[in-house]
């Protein structure tokens, strides 16, 4: 999977990147590496979350893809 991030110079130096697919996904790094792994970090967080098991006899469903 490919997510685009718009990545931006900070005023106090560094960049800063935000991931329009994902709102509120967004990071800082004082270097371009840094910022790229903090990236990886931010979407991977923003992407797991946790969801309720569904309760017996309702007619949720949940399911998992792997993208």
């Amino acid at each position: 999977m490919k997510i685009k991030a718009i990545i931006h110079d900070a005023e106090e130096g560094g960049f800063w990147a935000e991931v329009p697919a994902i709102p509120g996904c967004a990071t800082q790094g004082d270097t371009m590496d840094e910022l790229i792994r903090n990236l990886h970090e931010a979407i991977e967080g923003c992407l797991s979350i946790d969801v309720a098991e569904p309760r017996a006899g309702g007619k949720q469903r949940v399911l998992e893809l792997a993208v």
